[in-house]
């Protein structure tokens, strides 16, 4: 899929980074790697299915129950890898995971949400790759991200990254049928690990690239769409 470099071309993304670049030095989430330790952790994950060892990144260690054809872009090593996550609370987890710049970018823009997220002891994280927010307009991203750094918790931005994440830790057989949100709405999971598992709020339906990716508090499933709640 060679994911970071769709993300890598993608003008979206960088008009969102420049905006971000302020607030996501203020707002890192707390014991978050530095910039040289992501870039180290994170280089060349694309690459892993060119040796024997790319498939066993999800059937050793941390990411032994992990499923989908996502998992071989996560890093082999490092704090961005299935190994690293494990040990940190789902914000920190996700700023070393090269697939979730941009929704950490936008996590970070909300004054204090990021170490709200990692202060909860169960957590349920629907996570949009990079890609997945490329798809939305530029001018709109953009506002968005500005509401969230003016209005915090009272902005749509707030609401929309809230609709991604449930207030329990749901592995595959337990995340299922319809699911209450922290943003007060309801996901519906259909499928499982065998088949392939998406996710809608009724209007857009994800599919999940990677799940059962364990943290400290949460379990993350990385998704192809952001889902807005908008119905």
């Amino acid at each position: 899929m060679k994911l970071l470099r769709t993300v890598a071309a993608a003008t979206t993304v960088f008009a969102l980074s420049g905006a971000l670049a302020a607030c996501s030095e203020e707002d890192e989430p707390t014991n978050a790697s530095d910039d040289s330790a992501q870039t180290s952790d994170s280089a060349e994950p694309e690459g892993a299915g060119d040796s024997g060892d790319s498939g066993d990144t999800g059937d050793m260690g941390a990411g032994a129950a992990t499923f989908g054809d996502g998992c071989a872009e996560i890093p082999t090593s490092g704090a961005g890898s299935f190994d690293g996550m494990v040990n940190d609370p789902v914000a920190t987890a996700a700023s070393n995971n090269p697939l979730l710049k941009t929704l950490v970018a936008a996590v970070t823009s909300i004054d204090g949400l990021a170490d709200t997220l990692n202060g909860q002891e169960a957590l349920t994280v629907f996570a949009p790759y990079d890609p997945a927010f490329a798809e939305i307009p530029e001018k709109d991203l953009n506002a968005l991200v500005e509401g969230g750094m003016k209005d915090g918790q009272d902005s749509t931005l707030y609401k929309i990254l809230a609709h991604h994440v449930l207030p329990t830790n749901a592995d595959p057989a337990a995340v299922g049928g319809d699911q209450d949100t922290l943003a007060g709405d309801t996901l519906t999971v259909e499928g499982d690990a065998e088949s392939g598992m998406t996710v809608s709020d009724g209007t857009v339906t994800a599919s999940v690239l990677c799940g059962n990716i364990p943290t400290a508090n949460a379990t993350v499933y990385v998704i192809d769409k952001v889902l807005t709640g908008v119905k």
